[in-house]
């Protein structure tokens, strides 16, 4: 089942899948930096471990679909 990361706060931590940056990168396609760069914009939420970040697994899949919805939009 797919939860947004507001519905994530509400869970236990167990339950929650946590990403690294490499992953949310592999996932994305697309380099460190940039997912780095959406951490920092506050476009991506992550939670800081020592000096990385671990992405809610599904902030990123709500990311992607909200960027999928919004240019789908723009096209027409």
């Amino acid at each position: 089942m797919d939860t947004s990361p507001r519905e994530d706060l509400e869970r236990p931590l167990n339950e929650v899948q946590f990403l690294t940056v490499a992953e949310v990168a592999s996932v994305m396609r697309v380099s460190k930096m940039t997912v780095y760069k959406l951490v920092h914009s506050g476009y991506l939420p992550a939670i800081r471990v020592g000096r990385s970040f671990r992405v809610p697994e599904t902030a990123v899949h709500e990311y992607l679909r909200e960027t999928y919805n919004r240019i789908g939009t723009e096209r027409h």
